[in-house]
């Protein structure tokens, strides 16, 4: 499953506002750089919490 583009272009990473981007392998995820933090996408459901992230 893909997140659609429109969602893509308003989500931003909730740390640092920054941008994010989009991986769908190994596993479906989005990627903030700057803050070096991975934020599941579950059943095309982002989960943008601070505290559910993982480093990368």
């Amino acid at each position: 499953m893909s997140l659609p583009k429109d969602l893509l272009e308003i989500l931003v990473c909730p740390k640092c506002k920054g941008d994010l981007e989009y991986r769908t392998a190994p596993t479906e995820e989005l990627v903030c750089r700057s803050c070096r933090l991975r934020y599941a996408v579950d059943d095309g459901i982002p989960i943008m919490l601070i505290d559910e992230a993982k480093p990368l």
